[in-house]
Order: C-alpha cells, then sequence, then structure tokens
C-alpha cells in the first residue's frame, strides 16, 4: 500500500506534536524544579529573618531584665 501526500504530511505533524509535547513537558519539569528552589530559598528566608528577629526579642528581654535590676 503507498501512503498518500496527505498521510505523510500528517506523520510528520503528529512527530512534530509529539516532540513539541515531550519539549513543553521537560521545559514543564524544569520550570518546576526552579520554582521549589526558590520557594525553598524564600522560606529559608524568611526562618531565617524571623529566627534573627526573635533572637532581637529575646536580648532587649535580656537587657531589660538588666536595667531594672540595676535600678
Amino acid at each position: 500500500m503507498r501512503l498518500r501526500t496527505i498521510q505523510v504530511i500528517a506523520a510528520l505533524v503528529a512527530a512534530v506534536a509529539f516532540v513539541l509535547a515531550f519539549m513543553a513537558a521537560g521545559v514543564f519539569l524544569v520550570s518546576s524544579l526552579f520554582m521549589a528552589l526558590g520557594l525553598a530559598a524564600v522560606a529559608w528566608l524568611a526562618w531565617s529573618l524571623v529566627k534573627r528577629v526573635k533572637l532581637w526579642g529575646d536580648i532587649q528581654q535580656i537587657r531589660e531584665r538588666r536595667r531594672n535590676r540595676a535600678a
């Protein structure tokens, strides 16, 4: 059986569509990886800032207690 021109064109279009679909899936995976990496960086930054602010508050309480004892 001989393939017609339209069948060859349809096969080529299907092949291109599959290639584009796999590329899009790869881009999605890489994009998701970078998104997760960015979210992890923001989470670490927020955690470290909260920890630092909490430490600063503890230091201020200690200083206040020392001032009250001296007075």
